[in-house]
């Protein structure tokens, strides 16, 4: 089933009328093609007219500006004509009732008055106060980068001793609850493990919260050097126990850290690599294309064309990556079926774009790295957990390349264990693809929470 996206343009939005009625955020889900869509408008007062904002939380898209906003005769009119987007609901007590209109699709939708801080989401896991636990807002930095790091330290109050660990996000920039679609899985984690005894620092990426030194140059290795300044701060603050849980690119951090420092005393790799990354790349994007219905033909010209691509970056030594990227762009674009050949102006912008987003350093890094140069070190505790329908990090090969690399060093306390019906942040899914992330209300399986936490608890 496809989903349908909504883009919105801006352009400037005038209102006659202004009612302090309609100030404020309004929600509601649209029923797209059997699936439901939470969207929100925020209206704000901007002198004398009334401009809107609109999320769709399901769709990670947050403050899209909609084009033009009017309340009269207690109606809003929400729209932008050259989208042929439309809205428009009567004003009864605390809800609006009305119509939304996308080209020639009409849908009735009904918006209630959301409170701030309220989320559309249905998210019943995320924690709610009170807390029984001991939480505290930090500050340290990495002395290496010289960044500032904020996050949040969670301490069971009812113990002297207890192991203590340090959540590892995965790729792109994420807050320390690691919050993807309204889940908030490191908070979720957080909460479950206070509770049960066990002390968690979660940790602001660069860019995000309070934490600095965004760069256009940062690769993973910058990444380990903030967690490593993670565990060096509490060993600062005099705990010994100290672990590392990563997910997905954190799971390769986590031992990246962990084979360098001997402070930390235990891994959990959560859906972590452990085979080489330009492998991974390769496995990942196949099952998601074979999972949203790719033809075995296509399959196997879009992991030809990926190959190339992929070698180009992982073995490149030269001065202009993004102009070598082109090349093997164009040559490949050139080789498709004239019916499937964009125009000049259109592929020449393709090609452009696609080779931006993949000549930063960071993508050449993690190609280049072999997770066994750090698993293979490690002889501490180790605990590597996949789902069986994660589509990103392929369980059952890179659980194997842990495993071997583990047996390598001759670590004799590792354990390694895939979920059925897991995805790759844990849920249980139906296909595993990225679309249903949004739309599963677990934020992640209690199943892996108490496997996590009783392992810990038993070391």
């Amino acid at each position: 089933m496809k989903s349908t996206v909504l883009t919105f343009i801006c352009f400037f939005s005038f209102c006659n009328l202004f009612s302090q009625e309609i100030i404020g955020s309004w929600a509601g889900e649209l029923e797209v093609q059997g699936t439901k869509l939470p969207l929100v408008f925020n209206i704000k007062q901007n002198g004398t007219q009334l401009t809107t904002t609109m999320d769709s939380p399901m769709q990670g898209a947050k403050d899209i500006p909609v084009s033009e906003t009017t309340f009269i005769k207690n109606e809003l009119t929400l729209s932008a004509p050259n989208m042929g987007l439309q809205y428009k609901g009567t004003l009864n007590q605390n809800k609006l009732e009305g119509t939304f209109t996308q080209g020639q699709m009409s849908l009735p939708f009904i918006l209630t008055r959301k409170k701030e801080g309220e989320s559309v989401l249905k998210r019943p896991q995320t924690p709610q106060p009170p807390f029984n636990y001991k939480i505290e807002e930090v500050t340290f930095t990495n002395t290496v980068d010289k960044n500032t790091l904020t996050g949040t330290l969670t301490t069971p109050t009812n113990k002297k001793q207890f192991p203590i660990l340090v959540l590892i996000s995965g790729s792109g920039q994420q807050n320390r609850d690691s919050e993807i679609l309204g889940h908030k899985e490191f908070w979720v984690i957080a909460d479950d493990f206070a509770k049960k005894g066990i002390g968690v620092l979660r940790v602001d990426d660069r860019g995000t919260g309070g934490s600095n030194g965004v760069t256009q140059t940062m690769t993973t290795q910058n990444f380990a050097g903030d967690t490593n300044a993670a565990v060096e701060f509490l060993a600062q603050k005099g705990f010994t126990n100290i672990g590392l849980a990563g997910h997905s690119e954190g799971g390769i951090i986590a031992p990246m850290v962990a084979s360098q420092n001997n402070k930390v005393k235990f891994v959990i790799a959560m859906a972590g690599p452990g085979i080489p990354c330009d492998e991974l790349l390769l496995l990942q994007t196949n099952a998601i294309a074979k999972a949203s219905g790719a033809t075995d033909e296509e399959l196997l010209s879009n992991a030809e064309t990926n190959r190339k691509i992929y070698a180009v970056v992982k073995n490149y030594n030269g001065t202009d990556l993004k102009g070598e990227l082109k090349k093997v762009l164009a040559e490949e674009m050139n080789k498709l079926p004239k019916e499937q050949q964009p125009d000049a102006a259109e592929m020449e912008k393709t090609i452009e774009q696609e080779s931006s987003n993949i000549a930063i350093p960071w993508v050449s890094y993690f190609m280049r790295i072999n997770p066994d140069t750090y698993w293979s070190q490690l002889k501490i505790p180790v605990l590597a957990i996949n789902g069986s329908k994660d589509l990103q990090v392929l369980p059952k090969e890179n659980l194997a390349g842990i495993k071997a690399s583990l047996e390598k060093a001759k670590n004799k306390h590792f354990e390694t264990q895939e979920f059925p019906n897991l995805n790759h942040l844990f849920q249980e899914a139906n296909t595993g693809l990225v679309e249903e992330y949004g739309q599963i209300e677990q934020t992640i399986s209690p199943k892996v929470l108490d496997a996590m936490s009783t392992w810990i608890l038993t070391l």
